[in-house]
């Protein structure tokens, strides 16, 4: 493999209290944000609707498109400029059912040209009705929970109670934060970004384990060393540093990549992505060092209970 860091010694664990001031801080302004916004919004994908993709002989502005939409009564569409100036995403949020699909979509491109005095070609026509975006709901609902339970089950038999709670955490706090930044840039709920985020469960969950794998093999023999765990899990993380940093640049180098050349229909998905692998990445760390605190706090307690045992051994003596 290669190695970047060949003598890397880096104090990770010294850190750990900015890790959690910066931990809680990213959940709590996430957390608030879902709160302010009421979750997210759904898209089209979940909540049901009509997306239309238009383009234009020649480049429009946003307001001339909207005046198009007010004219069939259409005020409450989301547009999205797709690409261009010449092209847009128009998403509405109604029920229609059967012809008059066809209907809608032949007065918007009327309405479209009339407005701005230039052709109008609908390139894509899309409706998802509400039963269908019900189920796609409790679909999502079913994956993601399925996801978590294989994850869970995986931890209990690969690790201890105590390194599976981290490790869970870990992925808790990944999603929470990567949900938080689509609230707060006011991204939707699709399909493409739940896809996303059942990578990001994933991606997380797999670098937080090679960390703890390395920590697990090298316990035995740091203990017969007298090591402190402070310093096997700094030696774990040091370790393992150059394949973390090769996997996550080459993971977040082809999301990035995505994000800023993929367009519109793939811009919420990598965005999703870009987020979810920079704070899994960080989340690998921090998760090491909740659990050298844990078994730290363990080890205390049980000095502490010895220590009552032998003063009340020797009182009854």
């Amino acid at each position: 493999m290669i190695q970047i860091f060949t003598h890397a010694n880096y104090d990770f664990v010294g850190k750990r209290r900015w890790y959690y001031a910066l931990s809680i801080l990213g959940v709590l302004i996430s957390l608030g944000s879902l709160i302010a916004h009421r979750g997210l919004a759904y898209g089209i994908d979940f909540s049901g609707g009509f997306l239309l993709q238009v383009r234009y002989e020649r480049p429009v502005s946003v307001e001339t498109v909207r005046r198009g939409l007010d004219r069939v009564g259409a005020a409450d569409a989301v547009i999205q400029q797709f690409g261009g100036a010449d092209e847009y995403l128009i998403r509405v949020p109604r029920q229609v059912e059967g012809p008059q699909i066809e209907a809608l979509n032949r007065r918007v491109r009327a309405a479209l040209s009339e407005t701005s005095r230039v052709a109008v070609e609908i390139r894509r026509a899309e409706f998802v009705g509400a039963q269908v975006g019900q189920d796609l709901q409790m679909q999502a609902v079913y994956a993601i929970g399925a996801a978590v339970l294989g994850i869970l089950i995986y931890l209990a038999i690969r690790f201890d109670f105590r390194g599976g709670v981290v490790a869970t955490a870990a992925i808790a706090h990944d999603v929470i934060v990567s949900l938080g930044a689509l609230s707060l840039t006011g991204r939707e709920l699709s399909l493409p970004v739940l896809a996303a985020l059942l990578t990001i469960v994933g991606y997380s969950i797999n670098d937080t384990i090679v960390v703890f794998d390395r920590i697990r093999e090298r316990r035995a023999a740091a203990l017969a060393r007298s090591r402190t765990l402070a310093a096997l899990v700094n030696e774990a993380i040091n370790q393992t540093l150059s394949r973390t940093v090769l996997t996550s640049f080459t993971t977040f180098l082809a999301a990035f990549v995505l994000f800023v050349f993929g367009g519109e229909v793939l811009n919420d998905f990598a965005f999703a992505l870009v987020v979810g692998i920079v704070t899994g990445t960080y989340s690998s760390v921090a998760a090491s060092a909740v659990l050298l605190d844990w078994e730290t706090w363990r080890a205390r307690r049980r000095r502490t209970a010895a220590a009552v045992r032998s003063v009340s051994d020797r009182g009854n003596a």
